[in-house]
């Protein structure tokens, strides 16, 4: 059944779909899953650089809560980057365009990679920060800008699989990041800046490769009044010729908007007519970020090292992590138009940690009775650990982990969509910003129970997302929205004008087939037409 799936999207994929979809992940979500993992492994070089430098400086070593604050500000400065990449998406792709802000956001990656590749050699240890501050906002913009792009690009029927390439990239660059952070490859004491170097590479090839593909034919018909852009972009991202029943859905998703100027966020929240929708972004956001897969990715090591594994294999292990949520990943891109967004949210959610019931659970659990009865843990405690560790990461990807971006997409209209991504980067980033803040304080609270605070998020997530969320799979923009009326209490009488709209096709008519009937009708009232003219004239 997958070779089948597989067999019918190759089908259906042009190469300028494609290549929109690789090279325009591959500058924007690889360089952001990069970041996640990257400062891992060179982590004790970093701080000895730190260390070193102050020296240099001051003719003292460096206090160790000096060195402490410096690292955590080296750290968490990505996500306060990401929070204003977030804020400034809106007013960038007014004015260049979903393109066109991916294109100039390359630039923001190689002043990043420059800044923290020749940042030892400069002796300044200013420049990791700024340059981690800087690929935060690098980040903040392209995991708003690409999603909509590739929603905005993709057919009705493929728009889910293609929004899932953001997710896979995002794994991939997790992945590489701890591949070459590897002490054989770039996480030696003298090779740690080609980690950060790397960041370029990213960035290159996709301004080798974006500026030869189309705009977003939306953006194009919607926003810039340009028919004949959006026209041949169709053609060249659905590869036909006819592709005026693509036009005509954009136009009826115009005239459906209750206005054509973009909308703000201030007025995103005041419109009751996308009430649900922002609250269901808030909600799958900060439920994607508050699962509890950003602890673990943050303590992976000190777990698997609190576990009885030796030191030395960690980074191998590690990797394993990587690899996983690679492979979920891309199962979840190819089944998610036969499945659904709403069923992979539900059950992503529901295994990771809420469902009590699940092997993966009871594993976690036994571990932490475990480690409150014992330091030193047995082999087979320790292989679950791992087992549940990584099948809490494949549950992750396999639906919360992506999803969450497409939705985002897919449940506003063109004039709303910026604002909405805006306030789903400024929900993902600070919610990750806290995560990182508070967990420390409160595992210290709760020991071994503190991913208890996790399972009540994703139970809420679960149940929330069953009630509230419409399934979305092979739904225009218009259909979706239609799906909120009802709760967000405005009329459908629009909606209903535009469902006659879509429902009939350029060169075809209401009535059927067969359209004699409505063809003399026609031919009557233009003879009927001619004779009043005639007789005016006669008249006169």
């Amino acid at each position: 059944e997958l070779e089948q799936i597989v067999q019918g999207m190759s089908q259906r994929l042009t190469i300028c779909l494609i290549s929109a979809a690789v090279f325009g992940a591959l500058g924007s979500s690889f360089v952001y899953g990069y970041n996640l993992s990257v400062v891992n492994a060179p982590a004790k070089h970093i701080k000895a650089f730190y260390n070193v430098t102050w020296l240099g400086r001051y003719k003292e070593p460096a206090k160790t809560e000096t060195l402490t604050l410096l690292w955590s500000i080296t750290v968490s400065i990505f996500a306060i980057g990401g929070l204003v990449g977030a804020f400034i998406t809106s007013f960038l792709i007014k004015v260049l365009g979903r393109k066109g802000t991916l294109l100039a956001n390359n630039s923001l990656a190689i002043i990043s990679a420059l800044l923290l590749a020749l940042g030892e050699k400069a002796g300044s240890f200013e420049m990791l920060i700024i340059g981690r501050f800087i690929i935060g906002v690098d980040s903040g913009v392209s995991l708003s800008v690409l999603p909509m792009y590739l929603g905005e690009i993709s057919p009705c029927e493929m728009r889910g699989s293609i929004g899932q390439f953001n997710s896979v990239f995002i794994c991939l660059g997790v992945f590489f990041g701890q591949l070459f952070g590897l002490p054989e490859i770039f996480g030696h004491e003298d090779r740690w800046t080609f980690l950060f170097g790397f960041l370029a590479v990213p960035a290159i090839l996709q301004l080798c490769v974006l500026p030869f593909l189309p705009e977003s034919p939306r953006f194009l018909l919607i926003e810039r009044r340009d028919e004949a852009r959006a026209e041949k972009a169709f053609q060249a991202f659905l590869g036909k010729k006819d592709v005026s029943a693509d036009l005509e859905e954009v136009h009826a998703e115009s005239r459906a908007q209750n206005t054509l100027q973009v909308a703000t966020p201030l007025e995103l929240f005041q419109n009751r007519a996308v009430r649900w929708q922002i609250i269901t972004i808030v909600v799958v956001m900060a439920c994607y970020q508050l699962c509890g897969l950003n602890a673990i990715w943050y303590y992976t090591n000190g777990i698997f090292e609190e576990a009885g594994f030796h030191k030395s294999t960690i980074p191998y292990i590690t990797l394993s992590t990587g690899g996983i949520e690679t492979v979920a990943a891309v199962i979840s891109g190819l089944v998610i138009e036969r499945v659904g967004r709403k069923p992979l949210l539900i059950f992503g959610f529901c295994l990771i940690y809420s469902l009590p019931l699940s092997p993966c659970v009871c594993m976690c659990v036994c571990v932490s009775l475990s480690l409150s009865l014992s330091l030193s843990l047995c082999v087979c405690i320790s292989l679950s650990l791992f087992i549940s560790i990584l099948a809490v990461i494949a549950s992750f990807c396999s639906g919360p982990g992506g999803i969450p971006f497409i939705l985002t997409g897919e449940l506003f209209e063109q004039s709303y969509r910026p604002a909405a991504f805006m306030v789903a980067g400024g929900v993902n980033w600070l919610a990750n910003f806290a995560v990182g803040l508070f967990f420390p304080f409160i595992q210290e609270f709760l020991q071994t129970y503190a991913f208890l605070v996790f399972d009540a998020v994703c139970v809420f997530g679960a149940v929330y997302l069953y009630i509230v969320l419409p399934e979305t799979k092979n739904k225009t923009f218009v259909e979706i929205s239609q799906s909120f009326a009802k709760m967000n209490k405005v009329s459908q009488e629009p909606d209903r004008e535009m469902e006659e709209e879509l429902s009939v096709k350029p060169g075809k008519c209401n009535t059927g087939p067969d359209c004699t009937a409505v063809e003399n009708d026609r031919k009557d009232c233009n003879s009927i037409a001619k004779d009043g003219v005639v007789e005016m004239e006669s008249s006169f």
